[in-house]
């Protein structure tokens, strides 16, 4: 007889290639710059998330080291709202889209501009 033990992840976030590629580019002439992901409370279902470009990561933000030239800091308030969320580029047509494929969300708003988490 064996015994499995479950270990959940802890993992807070996760980028695909294309996403990498996409922000390693848009920091590639702003050396030591980090992507800054956050949330504020919006819309009609409870959050929506904020990417920014920050100079550095603001204290309290948890840092990913995601590339050698790409840091991705998560803002400590957002942690719990965000683990395990995997972000991705994606072109449609001529746009690209960041899409968050997050786990923890139970509803979204219909125009996407907010979600809520259970």
């Amino acid at each position: 007889m064996t015994v499995e033990t479950f270990t959940p992840s802890t993992q807070l976030l996760t980028l695909t290639d294309s996403a990498i590629k996409h922000f390693e580019s848009k920091l590639a002439d702003k050396p030591g710059q980090v992507i800054r992901l956050s949330t504020r409370v919006s819309g009609c279902t409870g959050y929506a998330y904020v990417l920014d470009f920050a100079d550095a990561p603001k204290d309290g933000d948890e840092v990913l080291n995601v590339s050698d030239s790409l840091r991705v800091a998560v803002a400590a308030d957002a942690t719990d709202l965000l683990r395990n969320t995997e972000i991705d580029y994606v072109k449609e047509g001529v746009n690209g889209i960041i899409k968050y494929n997050n786990p923890n969300v139970v509803d979204e708003c219909g125009c996407g501009e907010s979600f809520n988490v259970g």
